[in-house]
């Protein structure tokens, strides 16, 4: 790993740390504002919005821009903006309207640098495959320690010391992130497209993830998952306590989460290790079954220790995926359209999550809280033989092989994808 990849996953994963803080912070300083599930439920989609609003309009900026740049002016931009409502808390002067105002904010800011980080990894590290999974699996692993483990309990305890406290600590590692960043060696400029719309641009990264059925199988899998794992999410709660018995009380749900989060880590750490012994596409067609499996499990587990183990395979095989996927990916998109088609994919999976949530909820009402599950299962593993062709070995490799020599030199930017195995 080049020394430059050091700062990037320390800025990374303090600035996850942050998130995670915020993550518990923001539902929690709401609930003392209100106890509206519509207006709680307001701040929390505010921040996944931008996602569906900018999302491939936001590729095609970040495909304009530095992207160094942009990661710590968008950090430092969070640092200043979580003064607002901490200023605001300080003198009891929030409202659920400033709430989700930040959260939107905090969303768009989050979209510009993690598309910025993602077509900026590939350079930094010379588009070299086993590095980009390596570091891909770190990043994840990192990330999902320090926002899925330490950030929420972090931000709880803090807001017992005052109701701006999370948000200053959530400022001051934003402002770390983007010192930090800002040491980062810097990448090539993108390729200007000469008198280019914005908005043809934009199109001519979506159509390029949608023309190419490699691109389109990967972008697949995390929408279809999102689908699946939100109309999960919604009911675990319910499930958890009518179905495993594990009480009212936020202990038992909480280990069941923390189970998950665990075998995301085990997943992050062995899927290098899994695309060298499989191959890069069918260790991510044996990840999409072992979901739709692990989610069947635990739908029929009798209690919560099967349910857990359950939940921990399934985030063993998102773990792998979330670092199968982005990694190739990062290595066969021309570096001038990596923004865009990091941002469509992206927009796609998060425009997917709210019919999940609605999915899982019609179903429990409608028939039983395990009906969702068993549906959520059916999907994935569905999804498992669509996608199963379109992310094969030899499709992979063919992307691979065409990816190598040529680069993206030569590449025309007309939104069809030019690579044997693309049709």
């Amino acid at each position: 790993m080049p020394t430059g990849f050091g700062r990037l996953w320390t800025a990374q994963t303090v600035s996850s740390l942050g998130d995670g803080v915020t993550h518990a912070a923001l539902p929690l300083l709401a609930l003392t504002l209100t106890r509206d599930p519509m207006a709680l439920a307001v701040v929390t989609a505010a921040g996944t919005l931008p996602w569906v609003l900018f999302g491939v309009l936001g590729g095609a900026l970040v495909d304009r821009w530095d992207r160094r740049r942009t990661m710590w002016v968008m950090d430092a931009a969070r640092a200043v903006l979580l003064a607002t409502p901490a200023a605001a808390a300080a003198l009891d002067a929030l409202s659920i309207a400033l709430l989700a105002a930040v959260a939107f904010l905090l969303g768009l800011g989050g979209l510009f640098f993690d598309t910025a980080a993602t077509a900026y990894l590939p350079d930094l590290l010379g588009r070299d495959p086993v590095l980009l999974e390596s570091a891909n699996s770190r990043l994840r692993g990192a990330q999902t320690a320090a926002s899925g483990f330490a950030g929420p309990p972090a931000g709880s305890a803090l807001l017992t010391l005052g109701r701006a406290v999370p948000l200053l600590a959530d400022a001051v590692s934003f402002a770390l992130s983007a010192l930090l960043v800002r040491s980062l060696p810097a990448a090539p400029r993108p390729v200007p497209q000469a008198r280019e719309s914005l908005l043809r641009q934009a199109r001519a990264g979506a159509s390029y993830v949608f023309r190419d059925r490699l691109l389109l199988g990967l972008a697949l899998r995390p929408a279809v998952g999102n689908i699946a794992f939100l109309a999960v999410e919604t009911v675990l709660v319910l499930f958890a306590h009518e179905r495993l018995g594990t009480g009212t009380g936020t202990f038992g749900f909480g280990l069941l989460l923390t189970a998950e989060a665990t075998g995301g880590l085990l997943g992050a750490g062995i899927a290098s290790f899994l695309g060298r012994r499989l191959g890069t596409g069918a260790a991510l067609t044996c990840t999409a079954a072992v979901e739709g499996l692990a989610i069947l499990g635990l739908a029929a587990a009798p209690n919560p220790y099967v349910a857990g183990l359950a939940l921990a395979v399934c985030g063993a095989g998102m773990g792998a995926t979330m670092v199968l996927g982005p990694s190739l990916r990062q290595t066969i998109v021309p570096a001038h359209l990596m923004g865009r088609v990091a941002s469509t994919s992206r927009m796609l999976a998060m425009c997917a999550a709210p019919f999940g949530a609605f999915l899982g909820g019609w179903l429990a009402s409608a028939y039983d809280v395990r009906t969702p599950l068993y549906a959520a299962a059916g999907l994935l593993l569905a999804m498992t033989t669509v996608t199963a062709t379109m992310t094969s070995n030899r499709r992979v490799e063919a992307a691979l092989r065409a990816a190598a020599p040529a680069g993206d030199a030569d590449h025309p930017e007309t939104g069809a994808p030019v690579r044997e195995g693309a049709v």
